[in-house]
């Protein structure tokens, strides 16, 4: 999974999944631009951080729902390092709802950020990658994209609409040797889910592994889909839930 000389946007990165693949990325050589939205103090740190391990990294402030901003970032990284290999997507909300007591408005911002911020980012991004003729784009999903989860609707909908995208973008650009893929992580330990980390009893039995997943296994899974170790693979969707997705309820014991 070497990616040195590699040029990649990871949107959200200053935080949970996005922090560990920007670290991750880096330690493999790449030059990681650290897309965020809100704490420029936790997107510093995980520069820092980048930079006192030897590696390359710079962060950037735009709202990936907003296209204008999203195309003066993409300036930004062309402007200064003249190329861009990879884009992750992993920017994402969340806003649980019962769809009785969903607004309109509740809806909207969810699907804006994390279906929006997906095809926003891959659009800008598809000039230069084309004229390149090389590129890809992971995109990171979620289980819940496979499943229907109570007071989620808003959050499954953005996610299952990612996998569609990533299927069809990956069909149409695979003439310009751009991969588009997507990983499907499920409960991991980050700051979005940690109300429902703290009740485990109620969660694990659902997994077969018994136990949650870590940020960091989630970035070595995008790693591998954005390295050339993956070069013949396309319009992939990568479960990485400790075999969450595999189940049907929780069975009888044994």
């Amino acid at each position: 999974m070497n990616l040195t000389d590699k040029v990649m946007l990871v949107t959200g990165g200053s935080r949970g999944i996005g922090r560990a693949i920007s670290i991750a990325a880096a330690s493999r050589g790449a030059t990681v631009v650290i897309n965020y939205n809100r704490n420029q103090a936790q997107a510093e740190e995980v520069c820092k951080l980048i930079k006192a391990q030897g590696g390359t990294a710079s962060i950037y402030r735009a709202d990936v729902s907003d296209m204008q901003q999203v195309k003066e970032m993409m300036t930004f990284i062309l402007d200064t390092y003249g190329k861009l290999d990879i884009v992750v997507n992993n920017a994402g909300i969340a806003y649980d709802r019962l769809v009785f007591q969903m607004e309109p408005e509740d809806w909207q911002k969810v699907m804006n950020v994390n279906f929006g911020g997906v095809f926003n980012c891959s659009k800008a991004a598809l000039e230069p990658m084309m004229l390149q003729r090389s590129g890809v784009i992971v995109n990171v999903s979620s289980a819940m994209s496979e499943g229907g989860w109570v007071g989620q609707s808003n959050y499954a909908c953005s996610k299952a609409a990612i996998n569609a995208f990533t299927r069809t973008a990956a069909v149409e650009l695979a003439r310009f040797n751009i991969r588009v893929c997507a990983v499907l992580p499920g409960f991991s330990e980050t700051e979005m889910v940690e109300g429902l980390l703290k009740e485990e009893k109620r969660y694990l039995p659902q997994i077969p592994q018994k136990r949650f997943g870590k940020p960091e296994e989630v970035a070595q899974a995008v790693l591998f889909l954005a390295s050339d170790d993956a070069s013949h693979i396309t319009g992939s969707t990568l479960a990485v839930d400790g075999g969450a997705l595999c189940t049907v309820g929780i069975g009888r014991p044994l």
